[in-house]
């Protein structure tokens, strides 16, 4: 049984890097063209300047965008690019371009959200777009190199992010989220990219890496999905600094021996189902996360323990001031005060006059006359 998964398993990466290394838009008369000399063909929603800024001035449907020119920036402008969901369809399609920026566009309801096919394509970003609802892939990078996507939400797509023969990529930042099957990110015959800082959430395989070596994936948020990671001949990546919380299977590796923590101190990743303790309480486990015999993290994470010494203790709120002591210091020294007080005054009081004794004849007064 696990053989026939894993063979099925390969054939889906296998077929997928064949298909869709030969995707090309359905060019028609829905397709704008940004030219090679700068012109914009079949739209009026997309204007310029300058040939170098292209900009969005109203949202756009049913319709692709081919990319013909280097050394431009594509800014959506926080307008929306819609397809229809066509078989094959792109949202916007790039070969063999160099030094472009898409940024500010929503791109949903295309078979493929952002392509890049069939010429190499350099020093490309991707950035601060919401690319959703797309039925295969929201981003398909193929034989491209020196690239970045970043800080994209990429979300309810089939699969989030393909990389396929493409090296010194960047992938950081983004938000992948998906409620079913499929992959988060996506390596095959890939090598030397970065994958960082990533929130990669319900997919079937958040990160995947077929034959892919030398990639170092780090400081990750990896939750919720049926596998965390998902290793198929695939060695020499360094994996460190990520949190594996709630997978169904954390890690599944077949034929890859990689390296799983940064060393000590800076330590390994976070395992929400590690049993180990932190006895120094250096937030580092005791013992490894074992993967299987030729992987482990040797440092995972203690993600939340505080040791015990180092607890602090819970601070009370402070008493009323009637219960201070200053309170009834101030009290008596006023009670003292006022019994002096009144003690100096009775002394001083002049004595109250008496009737004079019987007999006693008071002198008359003179009158004058």
């Amino acid at each position: 049984m696990k053989k026939a998964v894993l063979l099925a398993f390969v054939l889906v990466l296998l077929s997928t890097a064949v298909v869709v290394g030969f995707v090309r838009p359905a060019v028609a008369e829905e397709t704008i063209y940004i030219r090679a000399d700068g012109s914009i063909e079949g739209t009026t929603h997309i204007s310029t300047v300058d040939n170098v800024t292209y900009t969005f001035t109203d949202n756009i449907f049913d319709q692709s965008i081919v990319v013909e020119r280097d050394n431009i920036m594509i800014d959506g402008a926080g307008y929306t690019l819609q397809g229809t969901g066509a078989n094959y369809s792109t949202g916007i399609y790039l070969s063999g371009r160099s030094n472009l920026t898409i940024k500010n566009t929503n791109i949903k309801n295309f078979d493929y959200g952002i392509v890049f096919s069939e010429y190499p394509s350099y020093t490309i970003t991707i950035a601060g777009n919401n690319i959703t609802a797309n039925n295969r892939v929201g981003i398909a990078v193929y034989y491209s190199s020196n690239n970045s996507i970043r800080g994209n939400n990429i979300t309810n797509n089939g699969d989030g992010i393909w990389l396929s023969n493409s090296f010194n990529n960047s992938i950081a930042g983004n938000n992948i989220a998906h409620k079913g099957y499929g992959y988060g990110i996506y390596l095959i015959s890939s090598n030397y990219n970065s994958i960082s800082g990533n929130n990669i959430a319900n997919y079937g395989y958040s990160i995947s890496l077929g034959y892919s070596s030398n990639n170092i994936i780090s400081e990750n948020n990896i939750t919720n999905n049926s596998y965390g990671i998902w290793l198929y001949c695939s060695s020499n990546n360094k994996i460190y600094h990520n949190n594996f919380v709630n997978n169904t299977g954390q890690v599944h590796s077949e034929g890859s021996v990689n390296t799983w923590d940064d060393g000590y101190p800076s330590g390994g990743n976070y395992w929400s189902d590690y049993t180990g303790k932190d006895r120094d309480g250096d937030g580092i486990g005791d013992s490894p996360y074992v993967i299987d015999e030729n992987n482990q993290d040797n440092y995972p994470l203690m993600r939340g323990e505080v040791p015990e010494e180092e607890v602090p203790e819970e601070v009370a709120a402070p008493p009323p001031f009637w219960m201070q002591w200053w309170f009834w210091t101030i009290v008596a020294a006023g009670i003292v005060a006022l019994a002096g007080a009144v003690y100096f005054l009775k002394k001083r009081k002049p004595p109250t006059p008496t009737a004079p004794p019987q007999g006693t004849e008071l002198p008359l007064q003179l009158q004058v006359s």
